[in-house]
Formats: structure tokens, C-alpha cells, sequence
């Protein structure tokens, strides 16, 4: 079983920048990926990027392509979500996720493959 735990967020104007961190525990050689998502109260949960653990290969979403960068450090088993120029509607709950399928090499932001969550960090973005 794996867990992850999410920790970074936090309030800050718009153009500032925030690392978050997501820590797995558990039995993390069985995870495949593992992905960012964010939600806002009352709307769907939106992939923002994922890490392929073993080949290191990234995907982002087209809103964040450019500004976020998300990367790993096996040792630590930690992968980190460096967010920068950050706008007003990157506002949301941030939750990682981790997925032993290999359908997240191919479907890197389906929430819907990824069965571990945090339980989420916020991130406040004002204008």
C-alpha cells in the first residue's frame, strides 16, 4: 500500500512562486507515476502534471506548460511541483497522486488511474 502526503502550499501574490513537495511512503517501488492535480470548490479536478518515475519523462497540462516544473528525487521518494509566475486562477486544493498502472505513461492526467491521494495543500493566488 502507498501513501502520499502533500506539504508547499500557501498565499502569494500573482508572479510570486511556490514549491510544493509530495512525500510516498509504503510500498512506493510498485508506483508508476505520479501526478499533480488541483481543484476548486465546486468544479472538476484538473490534471496539472505528471512524472513518470522510472524514465523521468514529465507531461503538463497546457494551463501551466511553461511556468510549473515537476521533478523527483528517488533517494527521498518526494516529487516536487515547482510552480512559478503564478496567476490568480492557479488557485486551488493541490493533490498528488501516485499510480502503479502504466496507463499513466499513456494517460498521464486521467484521475481516474491513479488510486493513492493526499489529502491536499491549498494554493491562494491574489491579484
Amino acid at each position: 500500500q502507498v501513501h502520499t502526503v502533500e506539504s508547499g502550499g500557501g498565499s502569494v501574490q500573482a508572479g510570486g512562486s511556490l514549491r510544493l513537495s509530495c512525500a510516498a511512503s509504503g510500498d512506493t517501488k510498485i508506483i508508476a507515476c505520479v501526478g499533480w492535480f488541483r481543484q476548486e470548490p465546486g468544479k472538476v479536478r484538473e490534471g496539472v502534471a505528471r512524472i513518470h518515475t522510472q524514465s523521468g519523462g514529465t507531461y503538463y497540462a497546457d494551463a501551466v506548460k511553461g511556468r510549473f516544473t515537476i521533478s523527483q528525487d528517488n533517494a527521498a521518494n518526494t516529487v516536487y511541483l515547482e510552480m512559478n509566475n503564478l496567476k490568480p486562477e492557479d488557485t486551488a486544493m493541490y493533490y498528488c497522486a501516485a499510480a502503479s498502472l502504466v496507463r499513466c505513461y499513456l494517460e498521464p492526467l486521467n484521475p481516474y488511474i491513479y488510486p493513492t491521494w493526499g489529502q491536499g495543500t491549498q494554493v491562494t493566488v491574489s491579484s
